[in-house]
């Protein structure tokens, strides 16, 4: 029992930091109805910013660890931002008017040159960092295993929560978001409205790429480990948890992201760690069989 509430709790932390990158497919693809490729590797680029901004801060004398790590969040969340813009204006802006597979190929490009531009930047090594927090609760114990929440599995999840209550308000009730919904229903009725389509579009980007900083800033502090290639492998489970929750939906995506996260370590713990990619994607294929449009997604609606 105690072993299966370990595994618990660390499912739940990793499906939070894939929730929120699938938040951020699923934006762009419930206003754009496109697939951001190159979204994984702006979680990467988020996790260097942060990674960068602690060596940074700690070579400057600053040891109080809040302080520091709110620092680090703002840098990372308004650079990643930046990345994400350069990427909707360079890949997807040129290309909106043209066939739908033009975009796709376009992201897969940036997807590759943010990879390789990373890996020359940086180097191919992998960037390890000390742990910045540190310590836990002990939540059961026996004889022979104790279980055990860190601070940093607490903080993964928290910080998961309020971003997904703040976005979720943002979308259903500010201006911003009746634009992103109206985007979505019609692009070209929003334009006739008032609504600056181009705008609230790249502001969508914007919003996808400041989640995956700080699920990228999020990674680095747990794992503690980063290379150029985190956001292929990241990209590919958090569109699977997208497509799994209900692509365009963003509280399936969150949900998309925890079940994936949940396979993967439970897969793990008690079968064997190779085969843990496939059995998140073979019970993909396996809801996708039964629910084509994912757990918590609509069917779309043909416009005619």
């Amino acid at each position: 029992m105690e072993y299966f509430v370990q595994q618990l709790i660390n499912g739940v932390t990793l499906g939070s930091i894939y929730g929120l990158i699938a938040i951020g497919y699923t934006m762009v693809y419930g206003i754009i109805g496109m697939i951001n490729f190159a979204h994984g590797d702006v979680f990467m680029i988020g996790a260097f910013i942060a990674l960068i901004s602690l060596l940074i801060l700690g070579s400057l004398g600053l040891t109080f660890i809040p302080l520091a790590l709110l620092i680090v969040l703002i840098v990372s969340m308004l650079l990643s931002s930046v990345y994400g813009w350069t990427v909707e204006r360079v890949a997807y802006r040129p290309l909106r008017g043209s066939f739908r597979l033009a975009p796709l190929i376009s992201a897969i490009g940036m997807s590759i040159f943010l990879q390789n531009y990373v890996q020359i930047a940086q180097g191919a090594r992998v960037k390890p960092i000390q742990p910045v927090v540190n310590g836990g609760i002990v939540v059961m114990e026996s004889p022979n295993f104790v279980v055990t929440l860190s601070y940093m599995q607490i903080l993964i999840v928290l910080t998961t929560l309020a971003l997904m209550a703040g976005f979720s308000y943002l979308i259903a009730k500010t201006a911003l978001g009746r634009q992103q919904r109206a985007c979505e229903q019609d692009r070209r009725m929003a334009s006739l409205l008032g609504i600056n389509v181009d705008r609230t579009i790249s502001l969508t980007f914007v919003m996808g790429a400041a989640l995956a900083s700080v699920a990228g800033m999020m990674f680095v502090l747990y794992y503690g480990v980063i290379d150029f290639f985190i956001g292929f492998l990241a990209g590919v489970k958090a569109f699977t948890a997208a497509v799994l929750g209900g692509i365009g939906s963003m509280p399936g995506a969150m949900l998309g992201g925890l079940l994936i996260g949940l396979i993967e370590t439970f897969w793990s713990a008690y079968f064997t760690i190779e085969y843990k990619d496939v059995a998140a994607f073979s019970i993909l294929v396996l809801v996708l069989i039964f629910l084509p449009t994912g757990l918590l997604g609509k069917p779309e609606i043909e416009k005619v």
